[in-house]
């Protein structure tokens, strides 16, 4: 089992940065893939960002791709999610996710409860 505590989400102008972290709990952290989604009002959750177990491999939505960066440290059981060049239309509740190395939701099989990312323009 593997509870997931976002972070780091607030207010932020356009072209702005913020780093959002999620801190995981149990000992299998490092044996899940994880990866970021978001959901901005009146939307589908939408895939952000994942990296593999080792962190060795990343993917990312090509709305963010270039922009965003995902990481993991195993030894503290966190993931971080660097996000620059914020634009309005990055404004949403950012979800950290535990499971495997995929695009899709179902793929993930534990969920935080999400961090709000606000951009104004």
């Amino acid at each position: 089992q593997v509870q997931l505590v976002e972070s780091g989400g607030g207010l932020v102008q356009a072209g702005g940065s913020l780093r959002l972290s999620c801190a995981a709990s149990g000992r299998t952290f490092s044996s899940y893939a994880m990866g970021w989604f978001r959901q901005a009002p009146g939307k589908e959750r939408e895939f952000v960002a994942a990296i593999s177990w080792n962190g060795g491999s990343t993917k990312y939505a090509d709305s963010v791709k270039g922009r965003f960066t995902i990481s993991r440290d195993n030894a503290k059981n966190t993931v971080a999610l660097q996000m620059n060049s914020l634009k309005p239309e990055d404004t949403a509740v950012y979800y950290c996710a535990g499971g495997s190395y995929t695009y899709t939701r179902s793929g993930y099989d534990y969920w935080g409860q999400g961090t709000r990312v606000t951009v104004s323009s």
